[in-house]
């Protein structure tokens, strides 16, 4: 299990109650401080004394020592921010991304744990966890209860006793996100019996809950969600604080819809917050250039949020909902020492960034406090194929195809032209559509409409399912992306006339980036660039490629089944054996 951070040892709680008694002198002393102080929901002024990484003291008083002290005159102080709802694959890892995030004053991270369990081994997944904790940030993780798609080993990656592990680990404080709730609806006793074992461990139950009715949102609190983050609307907000839920607000690269919640919110006199959280969902790469929490407080204070509610939102009532308050969220004594040091609360982009007693931003800062990670010896490494791609792989003969409404919603339609030569050219925008087994054992093939006009071919290993997705008008380009694809060991590959034009490595499980943030950033800016250029017509072809297997979007799908129906719940057209 994991030697969380906030459990002190008898000898540690001594030294920092020492300090109080003036016997040893405090780490760091942030003097002069105008801080939220969040219980009062009031700017305090003093002193904040920390020892080690944890606040030992609030309040006026100086010691006759400190090993650092900062002068705060004239700044503003607010707890780390929280991030709730982290999807933390989506190119970047789990560590690149708390880098970037913690430099932006959001210092605790609720990580979502599909890939941890789609890509490797429980015992590797839980010593990951535990190595991820040594940085200077504060990680917690949710419980999946289904994988979103319909993969074939699905009892065996969601069998009860790897669930129960999962729920058992200290690092882990929610069940879901429920996507597939439906399931529940129809009669899914294992799911309601995990969600009955979370409650019993006083963990949260979040939910995922896009379109629901009222009297469905009533039914899963009776079921034990707690919380959901699909409201799309004012009205939406509404109906879940209406059945007690906690209401995470959404600001994302698929859904940035922060400013119409807020004004539909101002038009319907909603303006308790308490029930509130801020989520930018896993958003991709280019998204966060401009923030991640401490964007959506700017958004909160400049749509008419009172500063303390918008910094309770991002942090204390987070804090609050998930049992943690004594940790996070709270400049007050017994609290990780994570704060913002702001020039004042109407610019939440913090100047200064303390995280679990580590400065991990301050001015003349140029070295990063976050060590690496040795990924392989977790399990994540380079794809390794035993299998060619072949010419029975690219054959196509499917009667309809799939054809995207926006950036992740997919519909049937016809196929429009013939399919059958080497290449498919047409006015339409329509490509062809390959998903292959990353073992090899199965394909199949189809076509989608909507995706790009002029894309000769496309591989990318990163999908919600580790499965190969191939896209193009031309074979011998999809071929050509493929094979790139494999040599690199997983990634994203667009190739035209005999060249590589782009490729986004991915060496970790053929889904996650080894590399910075920023660089990843620019690799997607460029993609989602030449993507553009050739037709792709929405704005976010990352979540393009992840939800294409995802069943818990209407309305059809490929997965490791076949072509399936997400409203019917069946298989329309099965798997090929390869």
């Amino acid at each position: 299990m994991s030697d969380l951070k906030h459990r002190w040892k008898n000898k540690q709680l001594r030294e920092q109650v020492a300090v109080l008694n003036l016997e040893k002198a405090p780490t760091l002393v942030l003097q002069n401080a105008r801080y939220l102080h969040s219980t009062l929901k009031r700017w305090m002024n003093g002193n904040i004394w920390i020892y080690e990484n944890r606040i030992v003291y609030i309040g006026d008083e100086m010691p006759s020592s400190a090993d650092e002290v900062f002068d705060c005159t004239g700044k503003t102080v607010v707890p780390g921010y929280i991030e709730p709802h982290v999807h933390p694959f989506m190119l970047y890892n789990p560590k690149t991304f708390a880098e970037y995030a913690a430099k932006r004053g959001t210092t605790t991270l609720i990580n979502d744990n599909l890939m941890l369990l789609l890509t490797l081994e429980e015992k590797k997944a839980f010593s990951l966890i535990d190595e991820l904790d040594r940085q200077p940030v504060s990680m917690y993780w949710w419980c999946r209860y289904d994988a979103q798609t319909e993969p074939d080993n699905e009892d065996d990656i969601f069998a009860n006793g790897a669930i129960n592990s999962w729920l058992e680990h200290d690092s882990v404080i929610q069940g879901g996100e429920l996507t597939g709730w439906p399931k529940l609806l129809d009669g899914d006793d294992m799911m309601l019996y995990w969600m009955q074992e979370t409650k019993g461990m006083k963990k949260r139950i979040e939910g995922h809950f896009p379109g629901a009715s009222e009297k469905t949102l009533t039914k899963m609190t009776l079921f034990g969600a707690d919380g959901d983050h699909e409201s799309m609307s004012g009205e939406d907000v509404r109906k879940r604080l209406m059945n007690g839920m906690m209401v995470t607000l959404r600001h994302s690269s698929i859904r940035p819809d922060l400013e119409k919640l807020l004004t539909e919110m101002k038009e319907m006199d909603l303006d308790q917050y308490d029930m509130m959280m801020f989520t930018t969902d896993g958003s991709s790469p280019s998204f966060y250039e401009d923030g991640i929490i401490d964007k959506m407080i700017k958004i909160a204070i400049d749509y008419g949020v009172p500063p303390i509610e918008a910094y309770h939102i991002a942090s204390y009532n987070a804090a609050r909902y998930y049992r943690i308050e004594h940790l996070h969220g709270m400049i007050a004594p017994g609290r990780m020492a994570s704060v913002n040091i702001l020039t004042d609360e109407f610019h939440p982009n913090p100047e200064a960034v303390l995280s679990n007693g580590i400065w991990v931003k301050k001015s003349g800062m140029n070295t990063s406090p976050f060590h690496n990670v040795q990924w392989q010896q977790f399990g994540h490494t380079k794809m390794r194929f035993n299998w060619q791609l072949n010419e029975d792989d690219l054959q196509f003969s499917m009667p309809f195809g799939i054809e995207m409404v926006n950036n992740v919603i997919t519909k049937p339609c016809h196929v429009i032209k013939d399919v059958v030569g080497e290449n498919f050219y047409m006015e339409e925008d329509q490509n062809y559509l390959v998903l292959l087994d990353y073992e090899g054992k199965w394909r199949i093939n189809t076509t989608i409409k909507g995706f790009a006009t002029n894309v000769q071919g496309f591989a990318s290993s990163f999908s919600s399912t580790e499965d190969i997705v191939l896209i193009g008008t031309e074979k011998e380009e999809m071929h050509r992306a493929f094979e790139r694809m494999q040599e690199i060991g997983g990634g994203i590959v667009l190739a035209e006339n005999g060249e590589i034009l782009h490729e986004i490595p991915l060496p970790l499980s053929g889904i996650m980036s080894d590399q910075p943030f920023e660089t990843v950033i620019e690799q997607e800016r460029k993609l989602k660039e030449l993507l553009s250029q050739r037709g792709y017509q929405f704005d976010d072809p990352i979540y393009t490629l992840l939800f294409l297997t995802s069943t818990h979007l209407p309305y059809i799908r490929i997965t490791s089944q076949g072509m399936y129906d997400v409203m019917k719940k069946t298989v329309l057209f099965p798997t090929i054996m390869r």
